[in-house]
């Protein structure tokens, strides 16, 4: 009972709130790599590069399995296709940006739920059965975790603490606006709006990608080196000074091994096995964690006061992260209970982190 809970529900949340804790960590390191004018595509390859570099040794730790049973063409186009869709929502996220705010993108990110929600409904990766208790608790949950991350965001409330940083906050790179004289908010707006449609239907077609091949870190290999392969000549046509593409030992090669490790090779991987472990909509449920992470790390390390609406936010969060983990964790109980439908293809058996198995084609 105690090693079922523990791979079912225990470690798919540490996993997946580590993925979160990084992808915070390397978005503060690219914001400071970017003030020594690192280039984002120039980023994007490095970063996707070095993840394909750690991941070579995979496809000789898989050759005594039958992988070309797996690895057919159609599996490796749904590959690319993924890859390709990871690429544009990085390009879009980071224009969307330009025309908006970080402040502005943060608050819209609570969209990825709802439309992974309903982009696992159309799909049937999730059956939304109203009269099923667990039904009732992922929605309601998913919209708590919304409405936690706009009170984080738009909510500061009386401040608690002035700082914990122990020397005078200066103005730098790190500091994110609320806009920039460039702002276009419809634009900015319309991108963000696609940014998070497209990470919505990563999510949906990378589960269906899992479902027939069982292997993250394989997956995960292939997929890195996609994107490192469609992103390389945007790269060469974006950056007219080759001068960009030159690395050195600085805090811009620091941001973007880490990027390689973490934001990309683990965050990959751990994802892949979330989706085909919990589905789509457990693993979206966490993006708005993300956010309330940022918040304190931006307390803890640049020197911001810890004000009521981030502690307030961070429990709204938690509370219906709580809820759409017992209703997954309970819908085969509750369907087997009161007669509801069981949630589709988004029930999967509970299998261990990179577990060898393989499904054919």
């Amino acid at each position: 009972m105690a090693w079922s809970f523990l791979y079912e529900d225990f470690l798919p949340f540490v996993a997946l709130g580590s993925v979160e804790c990084a992808n915070v960590g390397v978005n503060i390191l690219f914001k400071a790599a970017s003030s020594k004018r690192l280039s984002y595509h120039v980023f994007i390859v490095y970063s996707y590069a070095t993840a394909s570099l750690l991941l070579i040794p995979v496809p000789f730790f898989f050759r005594s399995i039958p992988v070309r049973s797996s690895l057919k063409l159609p599996l490796l186009f749904r590959i690319w296709i993924l890859a390709f869709i990871g690429f544009l929502a990085q390009i879009v996220g980071n224009n969307a940006i330009k025309y908006s705010s970080p402040t502005f993108a943060s608050a819209m990110s609570n969209l990825t739920p709802v439309f992974t929600f309903a982009f696992a409904v159309i799909f049937r990766r999730e059956k939304l059965v109203i009269r099923c208790s667990s039904t009732q608790a992922k929605v309601i949950g998913t919209l708590t975790a919304i409405g936690g991350a706009l009170v984080v965001d738009l909510y500061r409330g009386p401040k608690i603490l002035s700082t914990l940083y122990p020397f005078p906050r200066q103005a730098n790179s790190l500091d994110w606006p609320m806009g920039s004289p460039n702002s276009d908010w419809l634009i900015g707006g319309l991108l963000l709006a696609t940014l998070y449609l497209l990470h919505a239907f990563w999510n949906i077609l990378q589960t269906h990608i899992m479902k027939i091949c069982s292997k993250e870190l394989l997956v995960t290999f292939i997929y890195t080196l996609s994107v490192t392969i469609i992103s390389a000549p945007v790269c060469f046509v974006a950056e007219k000074n080759l001068d960009a593409l030159r690395l050195r030992p600085d805090i811009a090669l620091v941001a973007i091994v880490s990027s390689g490790i973490f934001g990309t090779c683990y965050k990959t991987a751990v994802r892949s096995w979330g989706l085909r472990q919990k589905g789509p909509v457990y693993i979206a449920i966490f993006k708005p964690l993300s956010i309330a992470i940022a918040a304190f790390v931006r307390v803890i390390f640049l020197g911001d006061p810890l004000h009521l609406g981030i502690i307030i936010g961070a429990l709204v969060i938690s509370m219906g992260i709580c809820a759409v983990l017992w209703g997954k964790a309970n819908e085969g109980k509750l369907s087997e209970r009161h007669g509801c439908a069981n949630s589709g293809d988004s029930s999967t058996e509970s299998v261990p982190f990179l577990q060898t198995s393989v499904e054919d084609v």
